[in-house]
């Protein structure tokens, strides 16, 4: 089966001025499911592309498997194709196998074994029976119409084209297409957006199943957990891609155990530091020219003075030796975690039902009876989309007029972090809005990189041009350096790595003040310390 592996080696791939991928390599054999994962920008895509063919690199080679099946960000089908057409391309191999089987079985019952040409039917029957039970070409028909079930879209005519489709179904339908083709290689990027939890499952259950190489992008940690059985950490914090052995939860186990030896390390070569600098002067002190000798080294010092001032000399050298090394090569210290950084709030720390809701209507967009949150509340809003999610947080900001009784606290400060980020004055810098938003001496004691949600080179570039993703991390920033009594946010995993995603959870089951999360991570929701409050979608 080596020739149905997938492999990329020392792959270098360049964008404008900026080198995203440098070095990276990939062997992915038959059964591996391996998972991409990293920061926005840390080349997750561009490798997909250069595996698939669908980009080329600047140096290094890929090897690719006969079959290979490529999901991507752009649509690869015309959009005035139907749902039918787009399905009967997928099957166009399946068929071709079976009919093709089906002429040399004929052919073979028709020449004598002794035949010249009967050898080589025979092994063209051979590879044609092999190619079609590797993609169950039997069972094609049916597994197409189980795809289009399993995720969402039964209900579709075949006759709908795609130009008639919301982007999500689009999606949909072309990663229905591939699974029913069962290539030997199936490369995937982001697969989960627009799956909602059922669909998602299924997903996972037909990836488990299948016997060749399957490579996948993702930002959903609940997906790298069911699917994966390696895991490539593009970060490039690190040295270089780093794979994992093992689904998601072992690779927070494996990082958790990385971080306790990174820090473990670190306080041992402190130590070591302090108690060679400690030695090195003290030592250097007792050896030092015109010092004054103790009563105890007077008798026979004329005898003894010269070797133990080369011993202590030496010792010196040594100790001085160890420690120019050590302060070059000392690793440096862990960065820490994301953590709400509390210093107002505990002086102004309330108590009681911060925000109380009865009989709230915003009219085709929410209608909700009775909702209280308290001042160390921790709440999760589920729900499918259209039921007001989003909305709920925007009325508990104050941000929305909404009829009914809303009773909140005198003085409280309220922080929203919504799925669209917009600042004010978008020629500013990130560094400028941070610190007009805290204040200098807020944001010199905690300062924007030491969060960990923004990288140094994007800190003087104007928050106009900034990503999506990166508008969101600077407005998180904000609201996690000076933590309101009341934070709301909505789809606060978007557009964070898995990393950052882990550190903000934890972030949020310690941190202060009350906490409304509106979500559709499924690792988030199953792990939500607190309270769910689920919305139906009605007309109000």
């Amino acid at each position: 089966m080596s020739n149905f592996a997938l492999l990329g080696h020392d792959l270098v791939r360049t964008l404008g001025t900026r080198r995203v991928l440098d070095g990276v390599s990939l062997t992915a054999a038959p059964n591996q499911r391996i998972g991409l994962i990293g920061e926005n920008g840390t080349g997750k895509s561009t490798l997909l592309r250069l595996l698939a063919g669908a980009d080329e690199p600047d140096a290094g080679t890929v090897v690719r498997p006969p079959e290979l099946g490529f999901l991507h960000q752009e649509m690869p089908f015309d959009p005035a194709a139907t749902i039918g057409a787009v399905l009967d391309d997928a099957l166009r191999e399946a068929r071709a196998d079976l009919t093709e089987l089906d002429r040399l079985s004929a052919a073979l019952a028709d020449t004598p074994q002794d035949a010249p040409e009967y050898a080589d039917l025979l092994a063209a029957y051979g590879d044609r029976l092999d190619r079609a039970q590797t993609s169950d070409a039997w069972d094609a028909d049916r597994r197409a119409e189980m795809m289009l079930a399993g995720l969402g879209l039964g209900a579709l005519g075949r006759e709908r084209t795609l130009a008639s489709l919301s982007g999500g179904q689009r999606g949909r339908v072309a990663l229905a297409a591939l699974l029913v083709r069962r290539p030997t290689a199936l490369l995937l990027d982001e697969p989960t957006n627009h799956l909602d939890d059922d669909a998602a499952a299924f997903l996972e259950e037909q990836l488990r199943g299948l016997p060749g190489v399957v490579v996948v992008a993702s930002h959903d940690r609940a997906f790298l957990d069911a699917v994966c059985t390696d895991l490539i950490d593009l970060d490039p914090a690190l040295d270089g891609a780093t794979r994992y052995g093992g689904n998601y939860t072992d690779y927070q186990a494996a990082k958790r155990a990385e971080r306790e030896r990174w820090q473990r390390r670190f306080t041992e070569e402190q130590e070591e530091l302090a108690e060679l600098r400690r030695r090195v002067e003290v030592t250097a002190h007792e050896v030092a020219p015109g010092r004054a000798r103790r009563d105890n080294e007077k008798m026979g010092y004329g005898h003894t003075a010269g070797r133990v001032q080369n011993q202590i000399s030496r010792r010196v050298r040594n100790a001085a030796r160890r420690l120019d090394e050590l302060e070059r090569e000392q690793v440096d210290q862990p960065p820490e975690p994301l953590r709400f950084r509390v210093t107002t709030l505990a002086s102004t720390a309330m108590d009681g039902t911060l925000v109380s809701l009865r009989d709230v209507r915003v009219p085709g967009r929410l209608t909700l009876d009775r909702l209280d949150v308290s001042a160390t509340d921790r709440l999760l809003i589920t729900g499918p989309n259209g039921a007001g999610k989003s909305t709920l947080l925007a009325v508990l900001a104050g941000r929305l007029e909404a009829t009914g009784g809303l009773h909140r606290r005198r003085e409280l400060r309220v922080g929203l972090l919504a799925q669209d980020t917009v600042f004010d004055r978008p020629g500013r810098t990130a560094r400028e809005t941070y610190e007009a938003a805290l204040g200098a001496e807020r944001a010199g004691s905690v300062p924007l990189l030491s969060l960990g949600l923004f990288g140094s080179a994007d800190l003087d570039r104007p928050v106009g041009q900034l990503s999506v993703g990166q508008r969101r991390r600077l407005a998180l920033a904000l609201l996690v350096a000076d933590p309101p009594h009341l934070l709301l946010l909505d789809e606060p995993t978007n557009h964070l790595s898995p990393r950052l995603c882990d550190e903000l959870e934890e972030a949020l089951a310690t941190g202060p003040g009350a906490i409304a999360v509106a979500s559709h991570d499924r690792w988030l929701r199953s792990r939500w310390p607190g309270r769910e409050l689920r919305l139906s979608p009605r007309a109000g």
